[in-house]
C-alpha cells in the first residue's frame, strides 16, 4: 500500500484532522532535520486492555509504556509476523509481556507480587526502576515459518523505561534515537449520583536520526565506566547540531501533550517542528486483539500426554484462561475425541 504524506504547514490544516486518542500512528519526517520517526495516541485500544485486567495503578502505568513501545516499533514491520516485548525482573512487578501481530492486533499482560506491591506503595516507592528492580528487556521478531526469531536483550538498568529502550537502541541498532512515553488515568464525571468512570489514555514519539552523510555522525568512546550493562563501548552521536535540537524539541514534549485527546498526534508534530517542515503519513490504526481460541487451547491440550490431561480434568472438564485476554475455557473429553 502506497503511503500517503502531507506537509503539516498551517494551524488550521491540523486542527482538521488531528483528532487524539484515536489508535493509529503517525510517521512522520523532517527533511531539513534528517529524521524519521513516529507518534502515536492511544484511546479505546490502551483504555480496553487496562480495565479489563484492572491492576493496581502502577501496574498498569507500567504495562501501558510498554503497550505504546510496542506499537511505535511494531508498526513499522515490513513483514507479516509478531513482534514482542517483554520484562523479567525481581521487582514488585516480575513480568510485563506485550505483543504486536502484523498488521494491527495488539495485547498485554502483567504478572506482580501481590505482598511486594502493597509494602511498595506504602512506601511510596513506585518509580519503574523500584517496581521492575534488576532484570532484562526483551525484544523479539517472529516472522513465522521456518524463519529464525531475533532477540534482542538489555539490562533494565535505568530509572525509566524511556532510558531502558535508549539503551536497546545503543546496543542493538546504533542509530541515535530519542523516546517519549506516557500514560494517564482519566476520570470522567458521569450522571448525578452515579460517581466517576475511571480509563486510561497513553502515547509517545519515537524519533531517529538517519543523515545521508555518516560525516554527520560521531562515534562516543563509553568503555570509562558509563556504558550501560551490555551495550558496546562506543555509539554514535549527531556530529553536528542537527541531533542536538531534535533531542531538545522532544525533551520539551509534557506528559499532558502525549495523552490530552484535544492534541493528537499531527498537532504535537506541528508544535515540535513547524518551523523544520513535517511531513506526516497516513499509519496503521492499531486494535485490541488477541490471538486465543477454544480451537487452540483444544490443541495444545491435546499435544499433552494422556497422564497429564486426566490429571488436569477437574469435574470432567480442563478449566483454562487466557491471560491475555482474561477469556475462561472448559475443555471437555467431548472436545478432545
Amino acid at each position: 500500500m502506497t503511503q500517503s504524506s502531507e506537509n503539516i504547514n498551517k494551524t488550521a490544516e491540523v486542527a482538521m484532522d488531528a483528532i487524539g486518542g484515536e489508535d493509529r500512528v503517525v510517521p512522520f519526517h523532517v527533511t531539513d532535520l534528517e529524521v524519521r520517526g513516529r507518534a502515536v495516541q492511544l484511546g479505546d485500544m490502551v483504555d480496553t486492555i487496562l480495565s479489563r485486567h484492572n491492576y493496581p495503578t502502577p501496574v498498569s502505568k507500567l504495562l501501558g509504556e510498554v503497550i505504546v513501545l510496542t506499537v511505535l516499533l511494531g508498526t513499522s514491520l515490513k513483514f507479516e509476523g509478531k513482534f514482542i516485548i517483554q520484562t523479567q525482573s525481581d521487582g514488585p512487578v516480575s513480568l510485563l509481556v506485550v505483543d504486536f501481530t502484523s498488521p494491527d492486533a495488539v495485547r498485554a499482560y502483567a504478572n506482580y507480587d501481590v505482598d511486594m506491591l502493597k509494602s511498595a506503595i506504602e512506601k511510596d516507592e513506585i518509580s519503574p526502576e523500584q517496581l521492575l528492580g534488576s532484570g532484562t528487556l526483551a525484544m523479539t521478531v517472529d516472522q513465522g515459518g521456518v524463519t529464525q526469531r531475533y532477540q534482542g536483550i538489555v539490562a533494565l538498568d535505568g530509572k525509566s523505561l524511556e532510558e531502558v529502550a535508549h539503551a536497546y537502541f545503543l546496543q542493538s541498532e546504533q542509530i541515535p534515537t530519542q523516546i517519549r512515553l506516557a500514560v494517564a488515568e482519566t476520570i470522567t464525571p458521569e450522571q448525578e449520583g452515579e460517581g466517576s468512570k475511571h480509563g486510561w489514555r497513553a502515547g509517545g514519539v519515537l524519533v531517529q536520526f538517519l543523515p545521508k552523510s555518516e560525516d554527520k555522525l560521531s562515534v562516543r568512546d563509553i568503555s570509562g565506566g558509563d556504558a550501560p550493562k551490555g551495550v558496546q563501548e562506543h555509539v554514535f552521536e549527531g556530529r553536528d547540531d542537527t541531533w542536538a535540537e531534535v533531542k531538545a524539541l522532544i525533551e520539551t514534549v509534557s506528559d499532558v501533550e502525549l495523552t490530552d485527546d484535544e492534541v493528537g498526534s499531527k498537532i504535537l508534530l506541528y508544535r515540535l517542528f513547524h518551523e523544520r517542515g513535517v511531513h506526516v503519513f497516513e499509519g496503521p490504526k492499531v486494535t485490541d486483539k488477541c490471538s486465543c481460541s477454544k480451537e487452540r487451547v483444544i490443541t495444545a491440550i491435546k499435544s499433552m500426554s494422556a497422564e497429564d490431561i486426566e490429571e488436569a480434568m477437574k469435574d470432567g472438564d480442563i478449566e483454562t484462561n487466557c491471560q491475555f485476554c482474561n477469556t475462561d475455557y472448559a475443555i471437555g473429553p467431548s472436545d478432545l475425541s
